[in-house]
This record gives structure tokens, C-alpha cells and sequence, in this order.
């Protein structure tokens, strides 16, 4: 390597921003420099009628952006600035370096990786990682770096959260089989005890210590029958100031050696999940099940839902020459595994979607969903008070209900190379209710939405109308409101498609309790002219009246905004 490619790699190392990843192959290739970016300017025009203005009545922005790339290093900038405020960014603040060669990638800088969802899911850290591939069978992974900066206590500041330095590593090992791949995980984090110099007692923050194992696998048994799972043990220290414990953990990390400290603290975890899939013609069937213990913590991930089971069969398939296909899908989900909580939930999960391409010009879509959950709540003074077996028996016992069904049916009527005509409806309907017991309590509502369309198209002249005409109406204990009206659109290329203009009109109304409430009429126009590709000239206007017949003053008025704008691109 010539040295003054060498020097070019050193310093994209030692300086890069925010980057893309980094091919080390194109060092001594041309055209490995460009400059990119844009300008555009805006100015907006506002006023009103029959009201106080909601808005300055003159807003201007000015935005650019400058992208510099070498070699795979991208440096963006950007810049915004209006008579509303002003800003600039640079990617300085945090930097990455994605450089590659074959098969081996690294990560450097501020990154982020993922192993699986129970180890590393994401969680940024600063330092660095490798990903290697050498030949079909194997791939490693690994990383070292601090997941969190220590922050120290500030009784003026109340957005501070303070945190000890948290330093993170981990690997990841894989192996292709013939049937599959086999994964085995191992990560390990530490909080440094001496990175902060004193915390107050009540913010209970203590330096912690997490250990986590996983294997993973996915298997194909026979011809269309594939199996997968992973487990993983999550060991976490919430003090590991505290000293070491006598008394070992009767579990896997007994035999971690070095890698985990165990003390009075610590405490050991579990997640399962597996799935069994069996494909045959255009059939499939899967059944997934997944338990998560309590309190199931990894430092390697920002937020993490635990104390859970899953069990969910889907099942899909075509007929009729695959003209419609079916697919379906059964969940149950419940919390409280070790029964420690005061309530418990349970939830049950259904939806039915069908497809059906019934001809060249039609296509429906129907499908439905309904969703319940079962909430206990387990009173000790209801335990203690209840004079038979049979007393409150029903009385902390709520079920939710929501019901979604949706259907959508879109027809050609005619498509050519001089014109295209479509129509599509879609209807969505929604329903949920509450009960207490078996009694249905009167927190009930429902909710429709209809969508109507009609779309034209003269393909030689580049003009295009549409009508679309819109319905929906909610409904709940105490009141009924109804909104609907019509769109009309038109839309007209000019000058081999470098202007394009459309204009479109609305009018609705809406109702509550069959009582007008509210009629907005509005109209907006659209222009767009492009100039070789670089240069853009748009041009916005609309306007709005507004009528609400039940207020008392202010119930009638108008608004009209103008926006210019102009933009220029270069490559």
C-alpha cells in the first residue's frame, strides 16, 4: 500500500463523523470524492377573515444541506434559518466508522449491534465491534465498549439523571450445519463503582454487574418441517459493592468461572422461545410459544417486557388456484407467572384476513381481529371480608373487548395505453366494550369508516380526476358524531411532465347528535415546475372557510395561505 493511501486511512479513522459503512477496496480508485447537497428557500403568506390571525402573516425559511463523501466517509451539514428560529447541525457529536474488506467488518466509534432479543438488542455503546465470515460455515461476532457515561448527581438540574460508567463486551459464535445454524451468545457488562463520588440513598442507584448466556438454533428436521428456539439465563448483581457470596448459584453460572461475581444481590434469570413450522404445497402451519421470567433484565437492551408467556398458532394457505388465500392467527398471552402480583392478565388474540383475486379486474380484502383481556385483581381486604366462597366473586374481575373488521374492494373497469378508470371502496369497522363479571358495563363504543373512490386517467394529455367521497361516524355512551362529504381532483402534467398542476375541492360536514356542529369547505392548488433536474419552482394555495353554527361568536371565517418556494440540488 502506497503511503499516502496509508495516510488517507489513518486519518478517516482518527476523524470521521457519522458514516455509512467503508469499503477499503476502492482506496486508489477514482471518482472516490463527491460533494453533494442542496439549498431552498420558502416564503408563506397567511391571513384570515372573520377571525384573529392563528399565524404571523409572513414566515420565510431557508434550509441547505452539504454532504462531503471520500472513500466511503460521509460528512453531512445542514442549516435552517426563518424569521421563526434558526438552527445548525453537524454530526461531530457522535461518530462511527463502518470500514470493510471481504470478509471481515468492523464498527468504531458510537455504534450499535445486535446478537439476539434476550443479550445485545441495539443498545448504542462507544468503542468497538467485529463481524467475521470466514468461508460458509462460521461467523463472529463481537464487541467491547461503554454502554453507559457516568453522570454524576446534580440537585439543580432536573432533567439529570445520574449513572455510573457502564463497560459492556460480547461474543457471538455461529455455525452452519447442514440442517441449520447453531448460535451460542455470551455478554457481560460491569458498572464502575468508582465513577461516581457520591449518590444520595434515596435515589437507590447502585452499581450493577450482568452476565448473559444464550444458545439459539434453527433446525430443519424433514423436507418442509423446520424447528427454532433460544434460551437465555440473564445473572444480574444490583450491588456489587456488596461482598462475595458464600453461597455459589446452583445454575449454569456456577461454571462461569471469573466472569461473574456472585453476592447477596444477585439474583438469575430465564427467557424461552420456540417455533415449529411445517410448510407443505401453499400450505403452512406454525405454532410459537415464548416465556419470559419475572424481572428478566439484560444490560444490553434500553427497555425490556418481561414476566409474560406467549402461545400463538398461525396457519395460512391458498385455494382455488391461489385466487383467494387464507390466513389466520389464535394468541393467548398472560402475566403473573410466579402468582406475586395484585392483579393478573390475560389476553386473547384472534384475527382471519382473506384475499381474494376473483378476476383480472377485481380484488377484495376482508379481515377481522378481536382482541380480549382479562383482568384479576386479587384485594386481600375482599378475602378477608367475604363471608362465603362465593362473595365478590365477580366484582375485580374486567374483560376488555375490541372488534376490528375491514373490508376493501378495488376494481378496474377499464386500462389501456390511452385511458385508466378504477373504482375502490373501503369499509373499516371498529367495536369495543367493557364488562364487569358477566355484566357489560356502559363504556362501550364503535366506530365506522367508509372510503368511496373514483379515479380517471387520460394517459396521452397526462390528465387524471378523481372523486372520493368519505363517511365515518363514532358512537359512544353519551354521544353520536357523524362527519362526510365529497373531494373532487384534477391533475395535468405540462411540458413533457416538468410542470404539474392540480387543484382539488372538499366540503364536510359534521354532526353531533344529528345537531350541525361544523361545515368546512376548502380548496387548494398545486404547482410544480422542474428545470434540468436541479432546480425546482412550487407554488401552494388554499383556502378554507369555516362555519361552526353553534358558537356564539367567531363561528364563521376564512383562511388563505400562499407558499413560494424554490429549490436547487447539486450532484
Amino acid at each position: 500500500m502506497k503511503i499516502k493511501y496509508l495516510i488517507l486511512f489513518l486519518f478517516i479513522v482518527i476523524g470521521n463523523p457519522v458514516l455509512k459503512a467503508q469499503n477499503l477496496e476502492t482506496i486508489g480508485q477514482k471518482d472516490q470524492f463527491k460533494l453533494t447537497g442542496g439549498i431552498s428557500t420558502s416564503q408563506v403568506y397567511y391571513s384570515s377573515f372573520g377571525a384573529d390571525q392563528r399565524r404571523d402573516p409572513y414566515t420565510y425559511f431557508l434550509t441547505g444541506n452539504v454532504n462531503l463523501s471520500m472513500y466511503g466517509w460521509n460528512a453531512p451539514f445542514s442549516y435552517t434559518y426563518s424569521n421563526q428560529n434558526s438552527s445548525f447541525q453537524q454530526p461531530f457529536n457522535q461518530y462511527s466508522l463502518h470500514p470493510y474488506y471481504k470478509w471481515i467488518r468492523a464498527h468504531l466509534g458510537y455504534t450499535s449491534m445486535t446478537f439476539s432479543p434476550y443479550t445485545l438488542s441495539g443498545h448504542l455503546f462507544y468503542g468497538a465491534g467485529l463481524e467475521l465470515t470466514p468461508g460458509d460455515k462460521f461467523k463472529i461476532e463481537m464487541m467491547y465498549g461503554r454502554l453507559n457515561k457516568s453522570v454524576g448527581f446534580d440537585s439543580t438540574s432536573t432533567n439529570n439523571t445520574p449513572s455510573y460508567k457502564r463497560m459492556g463486551y460480547g461474543l457471538k459464535l455461529g455455525y452452519k450445519l447442514k440442517s441449520g445454524v447453531i448460535e451460542a451468545i455470551f455478554f457481560r457488562s460491569k458498572d464502575d463503582k468508582g465513577s461516581l463520588d457520591s449518590i444520595p440513598l434515596d435515589l437507590g442507584l447502585t452499581p450493577q454487574e450482568n452476565l448473559v448466556l444464550s444458545l439459539k438454533t434453527t433446525q430443519t428436521i424433514v423436507k418442509g418441517l423446520n424447528i427454532g428456539f433460544e434460551y437465555s439465563a440473564s445473572a444480574l448483581t444490583s450491588d456489587s459493592r456488596l461482598g462475595q457470596s458464600s453461597n455459589q448459584p446452583n445454575n449454569i453460572f456456577k461454571y462461569t468461572g471469573p466472569f461473574f461475581n456472585a453476592n447477596n444481590s444477585s439474583a438469575y434469570f430465564n427467557a424461552f422461545n420456540a417455533t415449529l413450522q411445517y410448510s407443505f404445497n401453499v400450505s403452512s402451519l406454525a405454532l410459537r410459544y415464548e416465556r419470559i421470567d419475572p424481572e428478566y433484565q439484560t444490560h444490553g437492551a434500553y427497555y425490556f417486557t418481561n414476566d409474560l408467556e406467549n402461545i400463538a398458532i398461525n396457519a395460512s394457505t391458498s385455494l382455488l388456484k391461489q385466487k383467494v388465500n387464507v390466513s389466520a392467527n389464535v394468541g393467548i398471552q398472560r402475566d403473573d407467572l410466579e402468582n406475586q402480583k395484585i392483579s393478573n392478565m390475560q389476553r386473547v388474540v384472534t384475527s382471519f384476513n382473506v384475499g381474494i383475486n376473483a378476476t383480472e379486474k377485481l380484488n377484495i380484502s376482508l379481515s377481522y381481529s378481536n382482541f380480549q383481556s382479562y383482568t384479576n385483581i386479587k384485594s386481600k381486604y375482599e378475602q378477608l371480608t367475604a363471608l362465603t366462597p362465593y362473595d365478590n366473586l365477580d366484582t375485580l374481575n374486567f374483560t376488555q373487548i375490541s372488534q376490528n373488521a375491514n373490508m376493501n374492494i378495488g376494481y378496474n373497469i377499464k386500462s389501456n395505453e390511452t385511458s385508466r378508470q378504477q373504482v375502490n371502496m373501503n369499509v373499516s369497522y371498529q367495536k369495543a366494550d367493557d364488562k364487569q363479571g358477566d355484566e357489560y358495563t356502559n363504556a362501550g363504543s364503535d366506530f365506522i369508516n367508509l372510503n368511496a373512490g373514483y379515479n380517471y386517467s387520460m394517459v396521452p394529455v397526462n390528465l387524471s380526476l378523481s372523486l372520493a367521497l368519505n363517511y365515518n361516524r363514532s358512537n359512544t355512551q353519551a354521544v353520536t358524531t357523524e362527519m362526510y362529504g365529497p373531494t373532487l381532483s384534477v391533475n395535468k402534467s405540462f411540458f413533457d411532465k416538468l410542470l404539474r398542476s392540480g387543484i382539488s375541492a372538499s366540503f364536510n360536514n359534521a354532526y353531533s347528535n344529528s345537531d350541525l356542529t361544523s361545515s368546512v369547505f376548502n380548496i387548494r392548488l398545486n404547482n410544480s415546475y422542474t428545470y434540468k433536474k436541479q432546480h425546482s419552482i412550487n407554488l401552494s394555495l388554499v383556502y378554507v372557510n369555516r362555519n361552526n353554527p353553534l358558537a356564539e361568536t367567531g363561528g364563521k371565517f376564512s383562511e388563505f395561505t400562499a407558499t413560494l418556494g424554490y429549490s436547487f440540488n447539486f450532484r
